[in-house]
């Protein structure tokens, strides 16, 4: 017998150690081991969405602000990271929820969401109303603006409050690991 569902919306700074390593376990466990230090690093800071059945948590994402560059302005972010759904729990809406909660944060919040998809991903967000970036992307480095030009076409975005050319050049803040 399954417990209740639940979702909640917790900032970093209020999540316990053991919810921290709970998350970052369901993590490891959901990327099949290729979600690394930077990756985590990434989704903290932030809010993040956690559901849980019973004392289990089976669903994490985290929203976290960064600055992108977008028609010579610098647009407040809501990044979405750390997506994932337990295995043996997946399609069960539990991605929609998380998704929602996401949402409206972004929506409440942030002058436009944007994360980075895995391939499998990309028809769960595109049905959701997020959508693909066609123009350049890159990467306000300390060497200065850098071309990301693998990051093309896998970045998608929710606007919000501001139009944006979704053909035009979409830059990011500097980050270790992963820049989108």
């Amino acid at each position: 017998m399954r417990g209740m569902t639940e979702l909640h919306v917790v900032h970093t700074a209020d999540l316990d150690p053991g919810t921290l390593a709970d998350a970052r376990a369901l993590l490891d466990a959901a990327f099949d081991g290729e979600f690394s230090d930077d990756d985590w690093e990434h989704a903290l800071g932030g809010l993040h969405m956690l559901v849980r059945e019973g004392a289990e948590l089976i669903g994490h994402a985290s929203v976290v602000q960064r600055r992108l560059l977008h028609l010579g302005r610098a647009l407040r972010a809501g990044y979405v990271e750390a997506v994932a759904v337990r295995a043996g729990h997946r399609h069960r809406g539990h991605g929609t929820a998380l998704m929602a909660a996401v949402e409206r944060a972004v929506r409440s919040g942030y002058e436009l969401g944007a994360l980075s998809s895995a391939d499998d991903a990309v028809g769960f967000y595109t049905s959701r109303g997020w959508r693909r970036w066609r123009g350049r992307t890159s990467a306000l480095t300390p060497a200065g603006m850098v071309r990301t030009e693998d990051d093309d076409g896998g970045v998608f975005v929710l606007p919000v409050h501001h139009p944006l050319d979704l053909d035009g050049e979409l830059a990011c803040d500097w980050r270790d690991g992963d820049l989108w």
